[in-house]
């Protein structure tokens, strides 16, 4: 019998390089690791590659030069507004370096009292203690006045100073309407993730002349930069204090490529997904992970969908709760053989969130490789399909 469900090891590699053959590197490190850690390769293991290290190897990177020149032809080099950016030297001072350098005048929009994933600008309870509603709009001066501080617990970092110091022309404002940037410019730059469809349609409909979101911009090269046709900007991190890395591109013809190269050195047919930021929250910081525009850029077919569980503890308290020791596994594992269709809306699926499988397998690579120091951007994990009643 099996005494393991789900493992995962974090895979050691070289430091990757533009250029580099990611597919067949990847493979040989797994298989060596396999080899000298003595666990196997079998169907149904996932492999995942961290989203950064196929867009290096792609060199899919920008400088803030071509940037504010693809911004430029676009928003037109005048006066320009952007809105609800997310506080952060990693994911976004690059990019407002290159918008201040696209325009003559930047009004900076930010929301408030945290950005879309969770950075605070200030305690919530400040709002209440000072009467202040949501739908308040502010000028810097009496956002200060009625504020004071707006220091970032974890960094440190005061981010209304530091972004007005990366461009002499940025003017910052704030308000959770977007449409307020529209007292000021037509022309607007909606920065947020995951909200950006919504924000952009409310900007058209309230009379903003150009409107583009971080993912129609850099959706082709500009003077020989990287790009991404479907991402644009989105899920790019600073790479110099000049240069961005874009969220890789062609990631469908990598996971095939990866899955090919194993089965031709292994016989066995593996999944594969390329992941980015995991797809949870800080429960003490209240910052949540998922600042890429998808937890899974692309993933081997199987891993669509989403899990079919029955919960265990529901037929240990209902069903078979008269039953116990061999009786009661032999009762659930018939229970498991026999689930038939989809369980959504069933009781005996309740408490089991219908999260998708890329989401899911993501997320936990990136808790298993981590964002530091650790060299595994490459997660092996086995058993994921597996479930009580499999031998």
């Amino acid at each position: 019998m099996r005494y393991t469900g789900v493992t995962a090891r974090g895979i050691v590699m070289p430091v990757f390089r533009a250029g580099d053959d990611l597919v067949s590197l990847v493979a040989e490190n797994l298989l060596r690791a396999a080899n000298n850690e003595g666990f196997p390769i079998e169907e149904g293991d996932i492999v995942g590659i961290t989203e950064a290290v196929v867009a290096r190897t792609q060199s899919n990177y920008a400088t803030i030069e071509q940037i504010a020149k693809d911004t430029k032809a676009r928003l037109g080099g005048k006066d320009m507004g952007i809105v609800f950016p997310i506080l952060s030297r990693n994911r976004f001072a690059t990019v407002l370096k290159a918008f201040a350098m696209s325009c003559e005048k930047l009004y900076v929009q930010l929301s408030f009292p945290s950005d879309e994933v969770g950075n605070l600008l200030f305690d919530p309870d400040l709002m209440d203690e000072r009467g202040v509603l949501p739908n308040a709009c502010f000028e810097e001066a009496d956002f200060r006045a009625t504020f004071g501080k707006t220091v970032h617990r974890f960094t440190g970092i005061d981010y209304i100073e530091y972004y007005k110091s990366l461009g002499d022309n940025i003017e910052i404002v704030f308000s959770n309407d977007p449409t307020n940037i529209l007292k000021y410019t037509k022309n607007v730059i909606n920065c947020d993730i995951h909200t950006r469809f919504r924000t952009r349609r409310r900007l058209v409909a309230a009379g903003a002349e150009k409107v583009f979101s971080l993912d129609q911009l850099l959706t082709e090269s500009v003077d020989g930069s990287g790009y991404n046709e479907k991402y644009g900007l989105l899920g790019s991190n600073k790479a110099t204090d000049t240069t961005v890395k874009l969220f890789p591109r062609a990631c469908d013809e990598f996971v095939s490529a990866l899955q090919a190269k194993v089965r031709e050195l292994t016989g066995t047919t593996i999944e594969v997904l390329v992941y980015g930021d995991g797809g949870f929250k800080d429960p003490i910081g209240g910052i949540w992970e998922l600042a890429d525009p998808v937890v899974s850029p692309a993933h081997t077919p199987r891993l669509d969908g989403t899990p079919n569980e029955l919960k265990l503890k529901y037929f240990a308290d209902n069903d078979f709760a008269n039953l116990s020791g061999e009786e009661l596994e032999e009762a659930m594992r018939s229970a498991i053989a026999e689930k038939d269709g989809s369980l959504v809306g069933s009781m005996q699926s309740q408490g089991t969130t219908p999260r998708r499988y890329s989401d899911l397998i993501g997320s936990l690579c990136d808790l298993v490789s981590g964002s530091g120091d650790r060299g595994t951007p490459v997660v092996f994990i086995k058993g994921y399909f597996t479930n009580f009643a499999t031998e």
